[in-house]
């Protein structure tokens, strides 16, 4: 009896800004798999930090610092990056735990 393949939700979009999957077998130790792993590790690493920076800013943790609309402009569109990969992370790895 082969291993069941399932479909793997990406860390990544395509160019076309849509979902990218990967068939994948049960273990999901192939090459792509260890990539999608360490990509999303990367965005969760920057996922933190923009939280830390954004913390900074607004003044969340201590004093704060002055920033100009352009800085928070910019560090919006960064949160909302990180927090789209992190749902998309979430939402891969509760599917591969069959809580989907």
């Amino acid at each position: 009896m082969s291993e069941v393949e399932r479909l793997r939700l990406l860390p990544w979009v395509g160019v076309d800004g849509r979902r990218c999957y990967l068939s994948t077998d049960a273990d999901g130790s192939g090459y792509v798999a260890r990539l999608a792993d360490e990509v999303e590790a990367v965005q969760l690493a920057l996922g933190a930090r923009l939280v830390e920076r954004a913390s900074e800013v607004l003044g969340v943790q201590g004093r704060g610092v002055r920033a100009r609309p352009n800085e928070l402009r910019c560090l919006a569109y960064g949160l909302v990056e990180a927090l789209r990969d992190a749902l998309r992370i979430a939402e891969s790895r509760a599917a591969r735990r069959g809580d989907s």
